[in-house]
Parts: structure tokens; sequence; C-alpha cells
């Protein structure tokens, strides 16, 4: 038996499938929805999607966003995603350090750069800290170059 799983950002649908559990970084904690799941709304925090089907697991990192559950469908609606195994490692330490450049030269009322900035950064560090966890070695990146 298997529920829908349905994973979209802002810009594409990163994840369209049918799963045995997913398990989401819900706003109260980890939750894992397995079919005929009861109704449920949450909103989700910085974190790691696990999507399983078999003997096989696929992440994603999600950004914030809205899950929705029903029976026989979850449908998450990220501000961000995406399959770890496209994090461009390089790419995510350049945004982190361009974040982190522009945080340290914000002045007090810039209130509105200091939110969009601060949202970058933790964006960034989750990407390179789920590369991290789950060993994900790509692009010359090793456990060594994320605690930088």
């Amino acid at each position: 038996m298997t529920i829908r799983c349905e994973i979209v950002s802002q810009d594409r649908t990163v994840f369209q499938g049918d799963v045995d559990i997913v398990i989401l970084p819900g706003a109260a904690g980890e939750m894992g929805i397995l079919p005929h799941h009861a109704p449920v709304l949450t909103s989700l925090k910085y974190g790691v999607i696990k999507i399983r089907h078999g003997d096989k697991e696929e992440l994603f990192t999600v950004a914030g966003g809205m899950a929705e559950v029903q029976p026989d469908i979850v449908t998450i609606l990220a501000d961000a995603a995406e399959n770890i195994k496209e994090i461009d490692v390089t790419r995510a330490q350049a945004a982190k350090k361009r974040a982190e450049d522009a945080l340290a030269g914000l002045k007090p009322e810039d209130h509105d750069a200091y939110l969009r900035m601060e949202a970058a950064l933790r964006r960034s560090t989750l990407r390179l800290d789920v590369v991290r966890r789950y060993h994900q070695v790509r692009d010359g990146f090793t456990e060594h170059d994320a605690s930088m």
C-alpha cells in the first residue's frame, strides 16, 4: 500500500510519486506520514523531507512552506525545495559567503534586507549541512569544508 507524494516549490515540481512513507519537518516536530493518515495541515520548518519506497530513500531539503496530508496524498508546497543529489556545493558555499558578507555590512534600519539575507544564509547553511550529514561527496567537497 502506498501514498501519493507531491513536492512543489515556487518554480517547479520537485517530486511526484507513490511512496511508502513521507517524513516531514513539521512545525511541531518530525512527522511520519503513512497511507490512510488522518487529514492534517501543517507548516514546515527548514529541514529534510525523507521519502521511502521499498528499499529506496530520497532526501529533499525544504526551506519552509506548508504540507497538506490526506489519506491518499501528501501535498507539499515549499518555499524552496530540492533533491539533495542536485545540490551544487560550490554554489551553496558561495551563497553562504555572500549572505554572511551582506549581513555584516547591513545597517540596523535595513530590516527587510536583513530578513532576506538571513533567509539566504539559513538556506545555504541547510544545504551544506545536509550534504555533510548524508555524506554526499561532490565537487571536491568534504566534511571538513562544511565546517568552514
